[in-house]
C-alpha cells in the first residue's frame, strides 16, 4: 500500500507541507524533532508550551541552512492585542528566527475581536509572521473563518470519536481558495488506544492507526502529532509509510470512535 504524499499544499496559504505535523510541547525533545524532520515532517507547532527541545530543533536546522523548508507556527491565546505582538516577539527571539510562517490565534469560539486581527495583520506586513490561522473548539464557528480572507489556516479537532467535521465543517468549507486544515487530537488524548475503553473482543488502535484515519480524509492537509516520547513519535511516523485505509479498516476504526465517544460520559 503506497504511503501518504511527501508534500502537500496547505490550502491558500500556499506553504508546502508535509501531512504529519509535530507539536513540541509534550516529551520529544531536539533528536526526536530533528528525526521527523528527516522523515519529511516540516509542520513544527511551537505553542503555548514553548519546549526547550523544538526550540534546540529549529536552531539547529536554521543554522543547517533549513529554514526555508521550515513551516514554523508561533500560537498565543491572548486576547490583547498588544499581548499577542509581545508574544510572538518572545517566540521568535526563543527560536532564533526572523519570522514565523503561521501565527495562530488559539481557542477562539466566536471571531477574534478587530482590534486583535489588526494587530495580527500588521505583524503580517511587517515581515514577522508569513500568514494567520485560527483554531476552535466551536464547529460552527469555521464557515464564518472560512470567509475571512485574512485567515489562511485552520485548526480542526477531528478524530474517530470525534468526526462532526465531516457534517458541520468540512462541507462549509469554499472549494475555490479553500483554506489550509490542520487537524489535532488525533488520538483523542490517548483514549482511542486505551485497551479499557475498546468494545468488547476489540483490540485497541495503534496510534498509527489513528494517524492514518485522519489523514486519510481528503479535507485535512496536516495531522498534528503530540508525542510524549521517543516511541510515540515512532508510531506516528510509521503513518506515513502504511498509508491510507483500506475500507475495512476505516470500519473497524469508525466503530471503535464511535464505541469510545458513546461512552466517554462513564469514564
Amino acid at each position: 500500500m503506497p504511503g501518504f504524499a511527501q508534500r502537500v499544499t496547505l490550502g491558500r496559504s500556499g506553504l508546502q507541507v508535509g501531512p504529519l505535523g509535530l507539536a513540541g510541547g509534550y516529551g520529544v525533545g531536539a533528536g526526536a524533532a530533528l528525526k521527523a524532520f528527516d522523515r519529511g515532517v516540516n509542520y513544527f507547532y511551537h505553542g503555548s508550551r514553548r519546549a526547550a527541545g523544538m526550540a534546540r530543533a529549529v536552531r539547529e536546522l536554521v543554522a543547517g541552512g533549513h529554514r526555508d523548508e521550515l513551516v514554523v507556527v508561533l500560537q498565543s491565546y491572548t486576547r490583547w492585542p498588544w499581548f499577542l505582538e509581545r508574544s510572538i516577539v518572545r517566540g521568535l527571539a526563543g527560536l532564533g528566527i526572523d519570522h514565523a510562517d503561521v501565527l495562530l490565534l488559539g481557542w477562539f469560539n466566536s471571531p477574534p475581536s478587530e482590534a486583535l486581527m489588526e494587530r495580527a495583520c500588521r505583524l503580517q506586513e511587517a515581515g514577522a509572521v508569513r500568514c494567520l490561522a485560527i483554531s476552535s473548539h466551536h464547529r460552527a464557528a469555521f464557515a464564518g473563518f472560512a470567509r475571512d480572507a485574512r485567515l489562511a489556516v485552520l485548526h480542526v479537532r477531528y478524530n474517530a470519536a470525534h468526526v462532526g467535521a465531516e457534517r458541520d465543517v468540512f462541507p462549509a468549507l469554499p472549494s475555490e481558495g479553500r483554506p489550509g486544515v490542520v487537524v489535532y487530537t488525533a488520538t483523542r488524548w490517548g483514549g482511542l488506544l486505551d485497551p479499557a475503553k475498546m468494545p468488547p473482543g476489540e483490540a485497541p488502535l495503534r496510534g498509527r492507526d489513528a494517524y492514518r484515519f485522519v489523514l486519510s480524509n481528503p479535507d485535512v492537509n496536516v495531522c498534528i502529532a503530540g508525542p510524549k516520547n521517543d516511541a510515540q513519535l515512532d508510531e506516528a511516523l510509521a503513518a506515513l509509510d502504511e498509508g491510507p485505509l483500506s475500507k475495512e479498516e476505516e470500519a473497524r476504526i469508525r466503530r471503535i470512535g464511535r464505541h469510545v465517544h458513546e461512552r466517554a460520559w462513564l469514564r
